[in-house]
């Protein structure tokens, strides 16, 4: 017993020396018209060591099996993943040693895939997103391992009140600004955990923060918290890596949630390219869904005659996305249409009118 509980103190030790190394990402500033009295913060968690907002969750998420006595140092970790999660949590796996598989759709990038491998990470590949869930807790169950499962515990991982998350990094960040408490906060769902989080500390801190919800096509988040119903299902996967799920996830708060905006993939894709070409930041898809429903927030301030601040995240790099969602012929084959929605967006960052 001594044995154990020195190496689940060492494994601990061991993940808090990484977050005082790369918890607290940059806070771009998106260039707006002055005029318009309000300010667009890119918080970048690509530059976590992992490369996404996900460096967080799966630490979070190992934490908690540590904690909770589930992990020790024959534990095989297992997972259900689109992606970024596993690679993040491939990452610690090998930093404490221990064995991870993941379950992934068949359809993951492959930059991705990479990623997991090089982190000394095993893939098990299913044909149905669908059988995520239940292939994960098979695998888990033969191992005799932990099944990490994120899309349950993301939003009880984190602690929501502070210690370093997101939300305390992104207030404490902006403390200097014009406009040091944002008016809104927009982020996407693919477990929920990161809405969760930020909804419950600007509850929890008494800021007046709004905080809305980006959802791509397919996805069941909007569908869900139109129509009150947690256990809304569309059946289909997103095609945004990271974010929209089939079903309304265990981890999606809706009641710390004020908007969910619906937005189409094509514009996601056109938005990461407008990212690069004003900002010379290259992102995933994800990262254009964040952008295109800040927009339309920040418009709607503007009519209302609104200043304040804006933020939303750059959630993991483009980089991985090279050979689809930043590559013209793979887009042109999805049947994607992107003129439009680069025109609307560049008429609103010269009017301020969102069409």
């Amino acid at each position: 017993m001594t044995d154990r509980c020195t190496w689940v103190r060492d494994a601990i030790r061991l993940l808090e020396a990484d977050a005082n190394r790369s918890a607290d990402t940059h806070l771009h500033v998106f260039p707006l018209p002055p005029e318009w009295g309000i300010d667009l913060y890119l918080k970048d968690e690509s530059v976590h060591p992992t490369g996404s907002l996900k460096h967080r969750l799966a630490r979070s998420l190992i934490l908690y099996g540590l904690v909770n006595g589930r992990i020790d140092e024959r534990t095989t970790l297992v997972e259900a993943s689109s992606g970024s999660t596993a690679v993040s949590e491939a990452y610690f796996a090998r930093m404490l040693g221990l064995d991870f598989v993941t379950v992934v759709p068949r359809a993951t990038s492959p930059e991705k895939i990479e990623l997991i491998e090089f982190y000394g990470g095993r893939c098990h590949f299913v044909d149905v997103p669908g059988d995520m869930y239940a292939e994960a807790e098979r695998l888990a169950a033969e191992s005799g391992g932990y099944y990490l499962d994120q899309f349950t515990y993301a939003e009880r991982a984190t602690d929501w009140r502070g210690n370093n998350n997101i939300a305390e990094s992104v207030f404490e960040q902006l403390a200097a600004e014009r406009y040091p408490v944002p008016a809104w906060i927009v982020v996407g769902a693919g477990t929920g955990g990161t809405s969760a989080t930020f909804g419950r500390y600007v509850r929890y801190r008494r800021h007046p923060t709004r905080i809305a919800v980006v959802d791509p096509e397919n996805s069941a988040y909007y569908g869900g918290w139109r129509t009150g119903r947690s256990d809304h299902t569309t059946g289909m996967p997103s095609r945004i890596e990271g974010i929209g799920r089939p079903r309304v996830e265990p981890s999606f708060v809706p009641g710390v949630i004020d908007e969910v905006l619906p937005i189409p993939d094509a514009a996601s894709l056109a938005a990461i390219r407008l990212l690069r070409e004003r900002t010379l930041h290259w992102a995933g898809g994800s990262t254009g869904t964040n952008l295109v429903g800040a927009f339309q927030i920040i418009a709607r301030m503007i009519a209302a005659g609104e200043r304040g601040s804006v933020v939303t995240l750059i959630c993991d790099g483009g980089a991985r996305y090279a050979h689809t969602y930043h590559d013209d012929a793979w887009v042109a084959a999805q049947g994607h249409d992107l003129a439009p929605h680069r025109e609307r967006m560049d008429r609103f960052l010269a009017t301020g009118v969102w069409d």
